[in-house]
C-alpha cells in the first residue's frame, strides 16, 4: 500500500488547523467557565450568607463521596489552567506563523481586515490575561487586597473593594476587552469548528456571539456597580 509523504508546507497546514481548533475549543471552554462565574457572582444579591455559602460550597463537597472533600476545585482549577496553557499555546504559535507569511514575498495580497482583527485579538489577549492573574492575586490568593483582610468572607472582599470607584472603572475596562474578545473569539471559534456554512447560518453566529458578549459585560458590572452605589 503506497504512503503519501506531506511536504513540509502540507505538515504546517495540517498543524495550523489542529492548533485553530484547540483555540477553539479551549476559547470556548473559558466562555463557558465566565457564564458560570458571572451567574456565582449575581448570588451577591440574595445577600451575605447566600453569597459566601456559594463561595464556601465551591471549595468544599462539589462531586464528593466521589473525589474528596475539597478536591473538586483543584481539579477544575487544574482543569481551566491546562486550557489557558492550550490556547495562549495555540495562539502564541498562530501569531508567529501569520508574521512570519507577512513577511513573505508571496502574501502580497493580505486582508488587511482579518489582520486587524487577528492583532486587536492579540493584544486583547495580553490585556485579558495580565487582568486574569490580577484578579486570581486579588481574589483568590489575597496577595493584592483592595481594602479587605486576608481573613474576611467573601462577600466583605466583593463589598470592600467594589467600594472604590477606580477599582470599579478599571474592572469596567478590563471586562470590556473581556467581552470584545469573547465577541471575536465565539464567532471565530464556531467557524473554526464548522457552523459558519451560510449567510444565514453567518448571520446567527455573529448574533450569538455579540448576547454572548452583551450578556457577560452586563452580568459581570451589575455586580460591581450595585456595590459601588450601595445598593448590596
Amino acid at each position: 500500500m503506497a504512503t503519501t509523504t506531506l511536504t513540509p508546507h502540507q505538515r504546517a497546514v495540517r498543524s495550523s488547523v489542529a492548533l485553530k481548533v484547540l483555540m477553539a475549543i479551549t476559547g470556548l471552554i473559558m466562555v463557558g467557565f465566565l457564564l458560570m462565574h458571572m451567574y456565582g457572582n449575581l448570588k451577591v444579591f440574595l445577600g451575605a450568607d447566600a453569597f459566601n455559602h456559594y463561595a464556601h460550597w465551591l471549595k468544599g463537597e462539589i462531586l464528593y463521596p466521589l473525589v474528596p472533600e475539597g478536591w473538586f476545585i483543584w481539579i477544575f482549577r487544574a482543569f481551566m489552567l491546562a486550557a489557558i496553557v492550550g490556547h495562549v499555546y495555540a495562539a502564541a504559535v498562530l501569531t508567529k506563523r501569520s508574521l512570519d507569511a507577512r513577511s513573505s514575498k508571496y502574501v502580497h495580497g493580505h486582508n488587511h481586515q482579518e489582520t486587524y482583527a487577528a492583532r486587536t485579538m492579540r493584544w486583547g489577549g495580553v490585556i485579558l490575561l495580565t487582568g486574569l492573574i490580577f484578579h486570581l492575586l486579588q481574589f483568590t490568593a489575597h496577595v493584592v487586597r483592595t481594602g479587605f483582610s486576608a481573613g474576611d468572607e467573601p462577600f466583605d472582599m466583593v463589598h470592600a473593594s467594589f467600594s472604590q470607584w477606580w477599582l470599579v472603572l478599571a474592572y469596567a475596562v478590563w471586562v470590556l476587552v473581556v467581552c470584545l474578545h469573547v465577541r471575536h473569539g465565539v464567532w471565530s471559534a464556531l467557524t473554526t469548528l464548522g457552523a459558519n456554512t451560510s449567510p444565514k447560518a453567518r448571520g446567527f453566529l455573529n448574533g450569538l456571539a455579540w448576547v454572548i458578549a452583551v450578556t457577560l459585560f452586563v452580568g459581570f458590572m451589575i455586580m460591581p456597580v450595585a456595590v459601588l452605589l450601595g445598593w448590596v
